[in-house]
């Protein structure tokens, strides 16, 4: 899963960048408004964290263009401004949840779940394919009752493959759902991934290959490849 955090306060935007890629989410961030504005139009994300008061164009406005160009966008506004004037003004663009500065990294993560996991966003906490499941929540990967250790950065990689399971995905696509916007396109770190997560939930090549190479187009979770 994919998040774009727009916020001016640096100091803010590096805990939480950290923080969410500890629980499994890519997370890109622009310190003001146009620039995040560019980084949603040019990327896919599945949530939106937003400031109020953003540099050359405020958090109210940069609401107002995502809900002209995406009804659907899942939108946190995550604030200082505790105003309930504030908050109704938001809440008539259409957010989807309105989080106070300071605020308990716990609550936020719990918010941030409960808007992605509503209605036009299937999402799921547990995946399973043959013998081989993946409990995103907790991190645990498992096939044939053994544990397998995956790096962060992996775990998302396969909670993408799942999420498309039996659908051919393009290196363009796990790249803008995957890697951060400061990921270069050209380097083989996709083709690292995957060859490393394949040795990891089939160590031995004994078992049923699930990840298929579907040769000048991606990459597929299946139980065959065709």
């Amino acid at each position: 899963m994919k998040i774009l955090i727009i916020d001016d306060d640096t100091a803010i935007t590096a805990l939480l960048k950290e923080s969410l890629n500890k629980e499994i989410f890519s997370v890109d961030c622009a310190n003001e408004g146009n620039k995040g504005l560019f980084m949603f139009r040019t990327n896919h994300y599945d949530l939106l964290i937003i400031d109020c008061n953003l540099p050359i164009k405020d958090g109210y406005q940069l609401v107002k263009e995502i809900r002209q160009e995406d009804k659907n966008a899942k939108i946190i506004i995550l604030t200082v401004d505790s105003s309930l004037e504030n908050k109704e003004e938001f809440f008539k663009l259409g957010i989807d949840d309105y989080v106070i500065k300071p605020f308990i990294f716990s609550e936020l993560l719990s918010r941030i779940k409960a808007v992605i996991r509503r209605p036009n966003i299937t999402q799921k906490s547990i995946y399973k394919i043959d013998d081989l499941s993946l409990d995103v929540d907790k991190h645990i990967v498992i096939r044939e009752k053994t544990n397998i250790y995956l790096t962060f950065k992996e775990i998302m990689l396969l909670e993408f493959l799942f999420r498309n399971k039996g659908r051919v995905v393009s290196r363009i696509s796990i790249m803008e759902n995957i890697w951060d916007f400061n990921a270069d396109p050209f380097s083989n770190t996709i083709e690292s991934h995957i060859l490393k997560l394949r040795k990891k939930i089939n160590p031995n090549g004994k078992k049923r290959e699930l990840i298929h190479t579907i040769k000048g187009r991606g990459y597929k979770l299946d139980l065959k490849k065709w």
